[in-house]
């Protein structure tokens, strides 16, 4: 099982956030740009962090970094 850094989750919560705001209100390019921005700096910390040692499956590590901000109570049992 992949084990993401508090770094990587937090950059997770902030994307999650920020698609939360985008998408509350009807589309905009300037509305949405916080949320790209926020998601695309998530996705390159995860290939980042993938490839440290130890390294790690990057999906896995995006998969348990999303788990842990979206379904915390299911990440805390293991």
């Amino acid at each position: 099982m992949a084990n993401p850094s508090d770094e990587l989750i937090k950059l997770c919560r902030a994307a999650v956030e920020a698609e939360r705001v985008a998408t509350s209100e009807p589309y905009t390019q300037e509305g949405w740009a916080a949320w790209m921005k926020a998601a695309e700096t998530f996705q390159a910390a995860v290939t980042a962090e993938a490839g440290q040692e130890p390294k790690q499956s990057r999906l896995e590590l995006e998969q348990a970094a999303k788990k842990a901000v979206l379904h915390p109570e299911e990440s805390s049992d293991g």
